[in-house]
């Protein structure tokens, strides 16, 4: 009868180790190391349940064209205020007289009166506001 026992509670041992194995976790997201093939999978989830779109708007070639403009001289304005602040060789013709640049929205007025500074003035043509920027002149 021991024997019996013994067999069984070996035998058991020796079935209940084959069957056991250590658990390993294995991510999904290829972020997190799992396999990267996952990647489109998971992006279309995430994606299909996105409530969230963007609104593209679409603009004119004319508007485009516009905004292009309008940076380019806002580019050149502020190099020649820069320019003329520090003393650099600069036409001064464009700054012997205050120049005002109306772009969408704002109003921007360059105010030379002070031999000092150069002062910039940004209105917001909708609600009035007025941002002023004084630029001191080092040269």
């Amino acid at each position: 009868m021991n024997k019996i026992k013994l067999t069984l509670v070996a035998l058991t041992l020796i079935i209940g180790k084959a069957v056991a194995t250590e658990l390993v976790y294995t991510p999904i997201n290829p972020s997190f190391g799992g396999n990267p093939l996952n990647g489109s999978l998971l992006m279309g989830k995430a994606q299909a349940q996105n409530k969230h779109k963007e609104h593209l708007e679409e603009r004119t070639y004319a508007e485009k064209f516009q905004e292009s403009l309008e940076r380019a001289y806002i580019n050149k304005m502020v190099r020649e205020i820069t320019d003329l602040a520090f003393g650099e060789d600069v036409d001064d013709s464009v700054f012997n007289q205050d120049s005002v640049f109306v772009s969408g929205d704002y109003e921007i007025q360059i105010l030379t009166s002070n031999t000092d500074s150069i002062t910039v003035q940004i209105t917001h043509l909708l609600n009035g506001e007025v941002t002023v920027i004084e630029v001191p002149k080092f040269g």
